[in-house]
């Protein structure tokens, strides 16, 4: 089972690459079939094996010999260490399920927002009411504690959001990072949202400021706060109670 739950998270990492190549493209995720964006060459199932194809064709495509991005295989074998994750935390359950989801659109809102600097609405915003109806039916939380934390993860990141932009001057936090926090509210509870911006601020301090440092774009510019706040998201889900335990029986 554990060997089928990583299989089954590389199968839905690579369908997960064909939603972030088309949803900024506004392009449909089932029509047409899998092409190289190159040649336009429909890809043949022994080229669409998750990971093992790369490898075989050493990353290019086999009619244009053009470089296939690294994305892919990333995007595949984070989603099955996902999905393998979530097995050994909750076996066949149903929360290893809700959880698959929610993690793969975490995933597809983190590399859009890497390379485009948008957080789709056509994930997000679903997204929020999947996540309340789940707490609703299912009930791994309450469904006010994920109605609190829709309200206010998406409260606090736009307050957040208008005090800076009244300070700055400038936008410093798009409506996207707002709906985001909004989802992980939903899927989550109210009790998450505050570790996870703490983590996701941490994180995007020393990573984000770090590569801007390096890269000597200076200060001004933009980093995409998404895939933090999608880090603190998984931190808090598969460590945030044994992180939160550490840290009460530290403080007292």
């Amino acid at each position: 089972m554990a060997v089928f739950s990583f299989v089954l998270g590389l199968i839905l990492g690579s369908f997960l690459n064909v939603c972030i190549h088309r949803i900024p493209l506004r392009q449909s995720i089932v029509n047409p079939p899998s092409h190289c964006p190159g040649c336009g060459q429909k890809i043949r199932f022994y080229d669409n094996i998750p990971l093992i194809s790369y490898i075989v064709l050493l990353g290019r495509c086999r009619h244009c010999r053009q470089r296939i991005p690294l994305r892919y295989p990333l995007v595949e074998l984070i989603m099955g260490l996902l999905s393998l994750s979530l097995y050994y935390k909750y076996y066949i359950h149903y929360l290893y399920f809700i959880f698959l989801i929610f993690t793969g659109a975490l995933l597809i809102i983190s590399f859009i927002d890497l390379q485009h600097q948008i957080i789709p609405d056509i994930i997000s915003i679903p997204g929020i009411l999947l996540g309340f109806l789940i707490s609703v039916f299912f009930g791994h939380i309450t469904w006010y504690d994920s109605l609190i934390g829709i309200l206010g993860g998406g409260g606090a990141l736009f307050l957040v959001a208008v005090i800076f932009e009244k300070v700055a001057g400038k936008e410093g936090m798009g409506g996207g990072d707002v709906k985001l926090l909004a989802m992980i509210g939903a899927w989550m509870g109210w009790r998450s949202l505050p570790f996870i911006i703490l983590a996701s601020s941490f994180s995007g301090l020393i990573l984000g400021g770090g590569s801007l440092l390096l890269s000597r774009r200076g200060l001004r510019a933009t980093i995409p706060f998404g895939p933090f706040l999608a880090l603190g998201a998984l931190v808090y889900l598969f460590f945030g109670h044994e992180i939160m335990g550490w840290y009460f029986r530290l403080l007292f």
